[in-house]
């Protein structure tokens, strides 16, 4: 599967250090995932904290839109 990211996501990536492993690692692995507004939510255990990321999911893709820590 095809993982894009928006530039929002990109610049979010530089301004919080955060790497497209660690994203890629987070959808691959969440603890839970949620559907509202026409978009996902997926949860995640980093070794750093928890992070959600908000993506856009089709048949082939995942466009990730955003994330940050909680």
């Amino acid at each position: 599967m095809r993982i894009t990211y928006t530039q929002h996501a990109e610049d979010r990536m530089i301004k919080r250090n955060v790497s497209k492993e660690e994203i890629e690692y987070s959808l691959r692995h969440p603890i839970r995932i949620r559907k509202m507004y026409g978009v996902y939510y997926a949860l995640a255990e980093l070794h750093r904290g928890k992070i959600e990321i908000v993506y856009e999911k089709g048949e082939n893709y995942i466009n990730v839109i955003t994330f940050y820590w909680l």
